[in-house]
């Protein structure tokens, strides 16, 4: 009679493809997982930069920018001054270069991540009724320029 039950390779073979497939399985579900991890980390680290955005431009020195440049009556008097704190050396050129540096930062970290949802989202715009968010369209066209413009 011949012996219908498994032998001990085929137990063995079939313990590793279900050990295999527990593994293959865990291992999709980490994969997964790690995938959730990463956007929300982006999500949290676009959340602390926004905040730092508005902390900074509030915190003390860029309040003391802005005092500095609301004291010209026009943007040519600032720029008179400008060119004259700069060829002076003085504090102030240093004082009025925090808030052009801080939009630059802006321009340097948000730039191509701004044209680049722009560029996910219009379409989608495209398809609304009206108008839909003419400043977001007309930001990006600004970016766009300033970030394929040669610089000084």
């Amino acid at each position: 009679m011949v012996a219908t039950d498994p032998n001990w390779a085929e137990q063995v073979t079939a313990i590793a493809t279900a050990v295999g497939a527990i593994g293959l399985l865990g291992a999709i579900i980490a994969a997964i997982f790690a995938g959730q991890q990463v956007a929300e980390a982006r999500q949290s680290r676009q959340a602390v930069l926004a905040a730092d955005f508005f902390r900074r431009w509030d915190d003390h020195d860029l309040v003391e920018t802005r005092r500095l440049v609301g004291q010209f009556r026009s943007r040519d008097e600032l720029a008179a001054a400008f060119r004259r704190y700069i060829a002076d050396n003085s504090a102030e050129a240093f004082v009025l270069y925090r808030e052009l540096d801080y939009f630059n930062l802006i321009k340097l970290l948000l730039g191509r991540t701004l044209v680049a949802r722009w560029e996910m989202w219009q379409p989608s715009i495209a398809a609304m009724p009206g108008d839909g968010y003419p400043m977001f369209g007309g930001l990006v066209e600004k970016m766009r320029a300033a970030l394929t413009a040669p610089t000084p």
